[in-house]
């Protein structure tokens, strides 16, 4: 062996700022699940595949949400909070690198599990099997609503196939879904190592961007044609009721930014891990200039009428040349883009669940049956609650109100205040702590909000 290759080895090694020490007392068998194991099989994964993976974890199915709260709050006070979300996701990101480098934890379950012990690495892994799982519940009924249409407040709304064919039997839902799952969604979640869906991560942005550019065309157009009413800058706020139903957005918006589950995995694959926060901050910029505009152009265009899932509203005649082809490119090309985002958010789900089943088996992606009955088990679950929960709204709030904001602030507030290495400053800890009271205020009140509007509705009838 040469000096230089010598060398190259031993940069290759030290991709991640780690340095292989000798323990003549460490046994030759590792006794624990190496969670970053398998890293260093290949060269590392480039700046621009790990921006593409990160913001294809951020943007999923919460773009599709997101003119609804502009609905609900105006459209200053809604591009403001998107803003404002944005900032916040990348303090309570700055804060998981700090602390994962100075307790040299490969993974966010590792950070957890140094801070708070098996508990608090267990309390994480389940928040995120129940956000992921969640989130891609929601990838599946949009993928169903686009293809084979739903039904809001009584209105039928037309899918792809079912304007294009009529309805049958093979472009109903459940079939849909069915040959969408194996023949898409569970060759991509079989790839182990999440940089080999770098090509298709840049294939979903360019898709969303494909969505949005469509967007802004359409609504530009009728703007010059003068058939866009002003929309409400601000919320319609007349009761405590309608003030409460503001806080409902709030679990929309954590979760349209949650991708804390995936920056470690890609930290772990870069062949520079020093660009990590350069990565989620290009990432959070790219996918918040996107956020702003889906959400500024798409209630311009449909206002009042806009639906929980703004993909709904492409149906109907938009009064323009060629209004139902760029109708059909826009669903399609999102509905696209989700098929490519599910493996992302499927990985990390994976991955905790087989932390939490299996945390002394050795490495998941060294045991094939272990690999395939975890990945296939989750899908299952996946494709059947598709298949039976109504709204997206419904699975964001109850996502977005639980795991998501866990994920996103309380954890990583939490193990900034419990500072075990004494570096957190003033300033992190007040802004933690003011971190954890807006979290957790919004999201009590947006789920009382929630009951209440139910529990009226139920008895409204009998009155």
């Amino acid at each position: 062996m040469t000096i230089g290759s010598l060398k190259q080895a031993k940069e290759k090694k030290s991709r991640k700022n780690k340095q292989a020490v000798v323990d003549e007392q460490s046994p030759l068998l590792p006794t624990k699940h190496k969670e970053d194991a398998g890293f260093d099989e290949f060269d590392g994964a480039s700046f621009s595949g790990a921006v593409f993976n990160l913001s294809t974890t951020i943007v999923g199915a919460g773009i599709m949400a997101l003119p609804a709260t502009m609905k609900s709050l105006g459209l200053i006070p809604g591009i403001a909070m998107i803003v404002f979300m944005a900032f916040l996701t990348e303090t309570s990101i700055e804060l998981l690198i700090r602390f994962s480098r100075t307790s040299k934890s490969a993974s966010y379950g590792g950070l957890m599990g140094d801070t708070f012990g098996k508990y608090g690495k267990m309390l994480l892994q389940i928040c995120i099997l129940v956000n992921n799982i969640g989130v891609l519940v929601v990838y599946m009924i949009i993928i169903g609503d686009v293809l084979s249409g739903t039904k809001s407040s009584g209105v039928h709304h037309a899918g792809v196939l079912e304007g294009w064919f009529g309805t049958h039997w093979w472009n109903s839902r459940f079939f849909i879904l069915l040959v969408t799952t194996l023949g898409i969604f569970a060759p991509l979640a079989s790839l182990k190592r999440i940089d080999s869906l770098r090509f298709t991560s840049a294939l979903s942005v360019a898709l969303a961007v494909v969505f949005l550019v469509v967007t802004v065309g359409i609504t530009i157009f009728k703007l010059m044609n003068g058939t866009i009413l002003m929309p409400r800058l601000f919320p319609d706020v007349y009761d405590i009721t309608s003030f409460l139903k503001l806080f409902t957005v709030v679990p929309v918006l954590v979760t349209a930014y949650i991708c804390h589950y995936n920056v470690h995995s890609i930290e772990n694959e870069l062949e520079d891990s020093t660009q990590i926060r350069a990565v989620v901050k290009s990432s959070l910029a790219l996918c918040s200039s996107v956020y702003v505009l889906t959400s500024l152009f798409g209630f311009l265009l449909f206002g009042d009428a806009t639906l929980d899932d703004v993909l709904a509203n492409f149906d109907t005649n938009l009064g323009i040349p060629l209004g139902s082809l760029l109708n059909d490119v826009v669903r399609v090309s999102y509905a696209a883009h989700l098929m490519l985002v599910f493996p992302i958010v499927f990985y990390p789900l994976r991955l905790n669940l087989d932390g939490l089943l299996f945390p002394s088996a050795r490495p998941l992606t060294c045991d094939n049956l272990r690999f395939a009955l975890i990945s296939s088990g989750l899908i299952a679950i996946i494709f059947l609650g598709a298949n039976f929960i109504p709204s997206i709204w419904d699975a964001f709030q109850f996502t977005g109100a639980t795991a998501a904001v866990c994920i996103g602030f309380i954890f990583p507030a939490s193990v900034t205040l419990r500072d075990r290495y004494g570096i957190a400053t003033k300033k992190d800890k007040i802004l933690c702590i003011f971190m954890i009271v807006i979290a957790v205020f919004s999201n009590v009140v947006a789920i009382y909000s929630d009951a209440y509007s139910l529990i009226k509705k139920n008895s409204s009838p009998s009155e």
